[in-house]
């Protein structure tokens, strides 16, 4: 079978698997143990590994794990992508007997628990397999090349049950000591639980999957804090550990246990009026054994000292783990640690202010990003754990200015090229196994999203180039989906507004998706533009002009500036969205303005709305409302949210006494956005020339006794700080400007409107320095 291959790497493609039979809810197959042997008569000069597992391995070499972090080596659809990691594995040969050994997980290869989107049904579904090649140069220049292949051999493991969405269940009774160590492979009369060659078979081959094979290039995954509990209670018929944060990664169970000792761990989020509650993980139009597995452990003790257990093939999202199975003398601290994880990223920008519950919300949107990006943008890190298209188009930008998640982006991006149809239609989440087209431009725009948001924050084109033909072929999607009046109105709209949960919006299809079209058809054609592609550009151009045209005639009441639905979500996105001619625009704010009173100053818009209303008001005067809008405590708002124990974003802003859907979400982050940009004023390359080009646009908070922000441009680090002065004359305000700027780059400094320099001036070049913001209105 061909495979497209990346560069000239010669990737093994001979795969291996312990047997043809997989894992369902009804019927378990334990992880398979799989190891070869191998001799070395001297140390060699080199030594490379390459090697996929499809769903998840981990891989050691005599003894010594070299696997770059859990989850490896990526989540995708194998009939699309198969990644492989490259390891340098000299440091873990010897001289003499040597051994390979791999343990495989189901991950996305059999995903039962993904039932929900049909992962259940995937053509590829099957046992887990690996393929893997050791390439050892031997000081001579001869090479020995140790190959997945029958030689291989292979034992159940003690890793009974995993899956990617629900859990594992570990009986270390099982576990066969030192299994992938020379050592074992001497012993002829040991334990019971020493390896026995005799009672290892052989591997069996198998048929790859059709993907395109590849390196991993995403940010691997790490554990960002190990916590321990901030309280232990009895709860049910055992304990309830809370880690005081919603986050996402996995715990160490460390324990003096008894023999056949069975510790079980549920993880949930939600904890109320003495419950916990995993109602909002389930999916209650299905009657499935899933409901009573989703987020849960557990671990059969060996006996005969302390123990510890991680879990390899999964991960969960929660704040509490209810321990069932221990004595109340085991109920300590030191039981569970929280290995909180995410992408491995540095940071790209920040934000902190006078406002405790702005700075809270600055961190929950961080913490909600990380737990969402094992691997690529997610939905949630629980039940779902989807990469929902337009979540990641919906964040980029914030992610963007937050964190270095480029590299992620960009892989992910290759699967959602790959999974796009013949037609142009993209799926709403990716990977799939075929499941979820159809949800409209607001997800389908991540095709462009992410190039652009790469290309305006990273001045990265090479993105754009590789993504082209893909965005063009959606743009004739697009042209095609029109209806008869020449708009968009396929898909799920303002999704998640104020008071609900999913559907049911104010916001018209129409409205919303004829803007998003008109957005992205916007960023396409600058992305064509910038690649010499002029005939693409002016089919991006011709296209929204179409739509522009259409929305204006059957979409606005001119007469009271009005568009239909005649709410947040519809009026700031035609104005964000460049709907509204300039002359047209100071009415048409007028009118959002009207609104928003109506609503008691409150913001009411579900996340395509209110990805654009604190920028469209911030703009336009508003943003000391923007921002008592957001910040307010009263319901709906999100620091709401804060008074009501969130330490995470949330999927919804459902009131107090509804139930709670997801509380780890990311797609209503981009508060983080407007609070470096709008209220820190960092404004990266605003006009889409120069990605080293800044401008330093604040806006002075009258509820902010300072406000600081700093952002990572390609060529080096702008920090921007506020603060205000109390020594001041009568009838003046003054604002302290600190502004540093590294490696030369370059921008404009402006300030709002009423205030100016002391020299008179409300612009200026961007330099380091400190400078005096008067305001005498």
């Amino acid at each position: 079978m061909a495979h497209r291959r990346e560069g000239i790497m010669n990737f093994p493609c001979q795969f291996i698997s312990a047997g043809e039979d997989f894992a369902d809810f009804n019927h378990q197959v334990p992880a398979p143990y799989i190891r070869k042997e191998f001799m070395l008569s001297d140390i060699p000069e080199s030594a490379e590994l390459l090697i996929t597992g499809l769903g998840f391995y981990r891989v050691f070499i005599n003894g010594t794990e070299l696997t770059k972090c859990i989850l490896a080596p990526y989540i995708s659809n194998p009939d699309d992508i198969i990644y492989y990691d490259r390891y340098d594995a000299l440091p873990y040969l010897t001289e003499g007997s040597n051994v390979i050994g791999i343990i495989l997980g189901n991950g996305m290869q059999n995903a039962y628990g993904g039932f929900v989107w049909a992962f259940d049904k995937a053509r590829w579904r099957g046992a887990p397999m690996t393929a893997l090649r050791l390439d050892i140069l031997l000081n001579d220049g001869a090479h020995i090349i140790v190959e997945s292949d029958t030689t291989f051999r292979t034992h159940p493991s003690p890793l009974l049950e995993d899956e990617l969405r629900c859990g594992e269940c570990y009986d270390a009774r099982l576990g066969i000591d030192n299994w992938c160590s020379p050592a074992c492979s001497s012993v002829e009369d040991g334990p019971a639980s020493a390896f026995r060659e005799e009672d290892w078979k052989p591997v069996i081959r198998v048929t790859p999957p059709r993907g395109e094979m590849r390196l991993c290039k995403a940010s691997p995954i790490k554990v960002y804090e190990r916590r321990r509990a901030v309280s232990i209670i009895p709860y049910g018929d055992g304990y309830l550990y809370d880690f005081g944060v919603d986050a996402a990664g996995i715990c160490e169970l460390r324990i003096m246990g008894t023999p056949g000792q069975e510790i079980r761990i549920s993880y949930a989020e939600w904890y109320h009026d003495g419950i916990l509650e995993k109602k909002n993980l389930m999916f209650p139009e299905y009657d499935f054994p899933y409901t009573d597995r989703v987020q849960d452990s557990c671990y059969i003790c060996r006996g005969g000292g302390e123990e510890t257990y991680m879990p390899s093939f999964t991960y969960y999202g929660f704040r509490y783990a209810y321990v069932r199975g221990i004595k109340e003398e085991q109920a300590v601290p030191e039981l569970l640690t929280y290995h909180i994880c995410g992408g491995a990223f540095e940071e790209n920008g920040s934000f902190s202010c006078s406002d405790e519950t702005a700075n809270q919300l600055q961190a929950m949107t961080r913490r909600a990003t990380l737990s969402n990006f094992l691997w690529f943008p997610t939905d949630c890190p629980h039940r779902e754990k989807n990469g929902w298209t337009g979540d990641a188009a919906l964040s980029a930008e914030h992610m963007l200015l937050n964190l270095s998640v480029e590299d992620s982006l960009r892989e992910w991006l290759r699967n959602v090229e790959a999974a796009q149809a013949p037609d142009g239609g993209l799926p709403g989440i990716v990977p799939t196994g075929g499941w979820g087209f159809g949800n409209g431009p607001a997800w389908d725009q991540v095709i462009v999203e992410i190039p652009f948001c790469l290309f305006k924050l990273r001045g990265d084109l090479d993105t754009a180039r590789e993504a082209a033909p893909y965005i063009f072929r959606y743009l004739f999607f697009l042209s095609g989906s029109r209806n008869k009046r020449g708009l968009v109105d396929t898909g799920l709209g303002d999704w998640c507004e104020t008071g609900k949960s999913g559907g049911g919006h104010k916001a018209p299809i129409e409205v919303t998706d004829t803007a998003i079209s008109v957005h992205l058809l916007e960023e396409a054609g600058l992305l064509f533009r910038k690649l010499g592609m002029e005939s693409e550009a002016r089919y991006a151009r011709k296209l929204r002009e179409d739509l522009k045209k259409a929305f204006r005639k059957y979409l606005i009441d001119f007469s009271t500036m009005t568009v239909a639905g005649s709410c947040e979500a519809s009026q700031s996105m035609a104005i964000y969205y460049g709907l509204f001619k300039k002359p047209e625009r100071p009415a048409a704010f007028k009118r959002l303005l009207e609104i928003i009173h109506q609503n008691g100053d409150h913001m009411n818009a579900g996340a395509l709305g209110m990805r654009v209303l604190f920028h469209v008001l911030s703009e336009y005067g508003q943003a000391d409302l923007a921002y008592e809008m957001i910040t307010r405590k009263d319901y709906p708002s999100y620091g709401n949210w804060i008074a009501r124990g969130a330490t995470s974003l949330w999927e919804d802003f459902l009131p107090p006494e509804a139930d709670a859907h997801s509380r780890n979400h990311h797609f209503f982050g981009d508060i983080s956005s407007w609070f470096i940009q709008a209220v820190a004023g960092i404004v990266p390359n605003p006009y889409m020339e120069d990605a080293d080009y800044c401008l330093v646009k604040p806006h002075f908070i009258r509820a902010l006794a300072y406000a600081q922000g700093s952002c990572r441009l390609p060529s080096g680090w702008i920090s921007a700080h506020w603060s205000r002065l109390e020594d001041c004359r009568e009838g003046e305000e003054v604002i302290r400007l600190e502004i540093t700027v590294e490696n030369g780059l370059r921008g404009r400094i402006l300030l709002p409107a009423g205030w100016e320099f002391e020299d008179g001036f409300c612009e200026k070049p961007m330099k380091t320095g400190t400078y005096l913001c008067i305001s005498r209105l």
